[in-house]
């Protein structure tokens, strides 16, 4: 595989989180991340894609809707592994309305390449800001 091959992959992957959670398709989650992934954020850490499911599941309330943009996506490639820095800022709203709630995140993920293609084995969510309306 070219290292270019590598990055659009990649970088399609954070793309592919986004619209998950965008379109509140949790279970999309387990094609981005692997099996044993690991997270961290200000929720606490989640061990693996079971719980990461089941918690962004739970703690996702189904009237408000979200709108990832990811920018500053930098990719550090290692061979089989790679370290993903991507700014987001992040809309929360409710169908029809205008963003009561808006972040910007910087997330570190950890990829690797597997069988089945690249998936981020650990992500760490650090809020920089919100606003609240």
């Amino acid at each position: 595989m070219s290292h270019l091959t590598d990055r659009v992959e990649i970088a399609e992957l954070v793309a592919r989180l986004a619209r998950a959670l965008d379109e509140r398709r949790f279970d999309h989650l387990r094609t981005v991340y692997t099996v044993d992934a690991e997270t961290s954020s200000p929720r606490g850490t989640l061990n693996g894609i079971d719980d990461i499911v089941d918690v962004v599941r739970r703690t996702s309330p189904e009237e408000e809707l979200t709108q990832h943009f990811n920018t500053d996506v930098v990719i550090d490639l290692d061979g089989d592994r790679a370290e993903v820095n991507t700014h987001q800022l992040v809309y929360f709203f409710r169908q029809g309305e205008a963003p009561h709630r808006t972040a910007g995140v910087h997330v570190r993920y950890a990829a690797v390449r597997t069988p089945v293609g690249w998936r981020f084995a650990r992500a760490h969510i650090s809020p920089l800001w919100r606003h609240v309306s």
